[in-house]
């Protein structure tokens, strides 16, 4: 029996829920300023390597005071092994002299605030708007939009459009979460390439033509 979006939702609710109970990022950081600066270096990287580096990163410069004092060429050395290094050294240093200068050494908690920012785009500020305020907002990233159009939560062909028809068959409360789930899922068994269908939990609710 084919199962309508929102049926979908309510089964991925409880098996990927039962998988990964208290779903979080897998960036490491303390404070909105440290998630939003581990958010800028994962585009195009892993979390994995964007963890080796703020480590660093974070014990000279743990805030936006500290980062915005930096010598350009210090970011750069401490993120040198990470994709497009140069344009995000930049875009840290800038972003964290602005946060000083206009915010008081605060991330700012809108949308359209963080989007202003150097280097910050509609899902990078919709990580920081959920995991660090707490808001009912989808980051949609390649994993999300993968995951969401193989099994059938939405067929669509950009990000911007994922997440809006995702925003409408999700309940409010499960928004961020469901973020991390459909992640996780895209990161550890939905892969791109190789997708491990013989071991999907949700392979029964699933869409995707070439699943085995």
């Amino acid at each position: 029996m084919n199962q309508t979006p929102e049926e979908k939702v309510v089964f991925l609710e409880e098996v990927l829920g039962a998988r990964y109970p208290n779903p979080k990022s897998e960036l490491h950081y303390d404070t909105p300023f440290q998630l939003l600066i581990a958010t800028i270096l994962a585009a195009q990287s892993t979390d994995k390597q964007v963890n080796i580096i703020t480590r660093e990163l974070f014990r000279v410069a743990p805030d936006a005071e500290s980062m915005s004092r930096m010598e350009p060429g210090e970011i750069t050395n401490l993120v040198r092994s990470i994709n497009y290094f140069n344009n995000k050294a930049k875009n840290i240093l800038e972003v964290s002299r602005i946060l000083v200068k206009e915010y008081q050494g605060r991330v700012p908690e809108t949308r359209e605030a963080l989007e202003s920012l150097p280097g910050v785009g509609r899902k990078t500020a919709n990580v920081v708007l959920a995991n660090a305020f707490g808001q009912a907002v989808m980051a949609v990233d390649t994993h999300v939009h993968r995951v969401s159009n193989r099994i059938g939560l939405v067929a669509s062909k950009s990000p911007e459009q994922t997440e809006t028809a995702l925003m409408k068959i999700i309940p409010e409360a499960w928004v961020t979460k469901f973020h991390h789930y459909l992640l996780l899922h895209g990161r550890y068994t939905c892969k791109a390439k190789k997708p491990e269908c013989q071991l999907c939990p949700v392979s029964t609710i699933c869409d995707y033509p070439a699943k085995t």
